[in-house]
């Protein structure tokens, strides 16, 4: 099932290429969105595509090199097509 979900990575998560590692993720695996910096530290995306492959994308992004994931916590987002993945920048 096709859908879009909102995560939110916490730990640490800026400053350490985690967003670029994200969309690298996100490309190889054919989903698209957008990834962003908060203003509290974390890491926001908005993911679309197939359940299983965005699970298997959220575990992938615990191997981000230089990045600690300490939690992800993921939600419903009203359904969004994206044309690509993109790193939205401050």
């Amino acid at each position: 099932m096709i859908k879009t979900v909102e995560i939110l990575f916490s730990g640490k998560v800026q400053k350490v290429g985690f967003r670029s590692c994200v969309k690298r993720i996100a490309d190889s695996a054919g989903l698209t969105g957008e990834v962003e910096n908060l203003s509290d530290g974390r890491v926001r995306a908005l993911v679309t595509g197939d359940e299983a492959i965005i699970e298997k994308f959220l575990s992938m992004t615990y191997s981000c090199p230089r990045a600690i994931v300490k939690n992800i916590e993921v939600s419903d987002y009203v359904f969004t097509e994206f044309v690509n993945f993109a790193v939205k920048r401050e």
